[in-house]
């Protein structure tokens, strides 16, 4: 695994690439994106599962359990978005004893 400086690197580089990214998409497009990458959120659960998986000592445990649950929420909030936004396009009933 990378440790110290490289890792440090490497996540600044994501951090500000991710944010550039997201930053210059228009806001019509925010939840069709987020929609569509939700795979991306529950391979970030995968991945930190795996890391808490191999973490030893009680501080790396508890950094990989909120890491943990922090992917599970962003992965459930995805689809509650994502479910809220295709209940946008349903036709709704048509109440048939109102006139």
């Amino acid at each position: 695994m990378i440790e110290g400086l490289p890792a440090l690197y490497i996540f600044m580089l994501s951090a500000f690439t991710g944010y550039e990214v997201i930053s210059r998409v228009p806001v019509i497009l925010h939840t069709p994106l987020m929609s569509g990458s939700n795979f991306v959120h529950g391979i970030v659960l995968v991945g930190a599962m795996i890391v808490m998986g191999s973490a030893e000592g009680v501080l790396e445990l508890s950094i990989g359990f909120f890491a943990v649950t922090m992917a599970a929420g962003n992965a459930v909030g995805g689809f509650v978005a994502t479910i809220r936004m295709l209940d946008m396009f349903q036709t709704k009933p048509k109440n048939a004893g109102a006139q």
